[in-house]
């Protein structure tokens, strides 16, 4: 990711939202494993679930989505409360932190449409901020590159497998998640201190 502003630049979203954007948002950055060990370490932040969205039931399951050709993404939906972290904040943490939004199907090595960057509103509220958004950063010349994020409505959310579920934090030694994952969450944690949950 080609950031032309130091991280902590990365500038807060005009439009931060409203009680209809709801209090949970489906977000697609390449692995789910990755976004997932993000979003577990932010304040507000009630729960993080790695699944599918975007193609059909009969498809949702992780062998059939990494064929790349299902209509699939890896996403999370992360559900938080408002009243402690809003979707603008969520959303600045999808766009600076927890992924490259300027690769068009991949992340870094993972290539395919199911690591595509894309953002799947439930609401019109959430389209139109993310929305927003998008056109803000991209207006302020942010990266070498214009934001790929897509915009696609949320027809429905698949959990993915059990042994997905909090996958970086159970393997923190794995190759791919000391590689991918956890310079993300290192990138948080000096980033934004302020954001994280208190550590046990």
């Amino acid at each position: 990711m080609a950031l032309k502003i130091d991280p902590w630049s990365f500038p807060d979203p005009v439009e931060a939202g409203d009680a209809s954007a709801g209090d949970r948002i489906v977000l697609a950055g390449g692995c789910f494993w990755c976004t997932e060990a993000v979003y577990a370490q932010l304040d507000g932040v009630l729960s993080v679930r790695p699944g599918y969205a975007g193609g059909s039931p009969e498809t949702a399951d992780y062998k059939t989505v990494c064929r790349g050709d299902t209509g699939h993404a890896e996403v999370v939906e992360v559900v938080y409360d408002p009243a402690r972290v809003g979707l603008g904040q969520i959303l600045k943490i999808f766009f600076s932190i927890a992924h490259d939004p300027t690769q068009v199907n991949r992340q870094g090595g993972d290539v395919g449409t199911q690591y595509r960057s894309a953002i799947f509103h439930a609401n019109e509220a959430q389209r139109r901020i993310a929305e927003a958004y998008i056109r803000q950063i991209d207006a302020a010349g942010i990266f070498d590159d214009p934001v790929a994020t897509r915009l696609e409505p949320l027809d429905r959310f698949y959990v993915a497998e059990d042994y997905h579920h909090d996958y970086a934090a159970r393997n923190p030694d794995q190759d791919y998640i000391r590689a991918a994952a956890l310079p993300k969450v290192a990138k948080l944690r000096k980033v934004h201190p302020d954001k994280l949950k208190d550590q046990p």
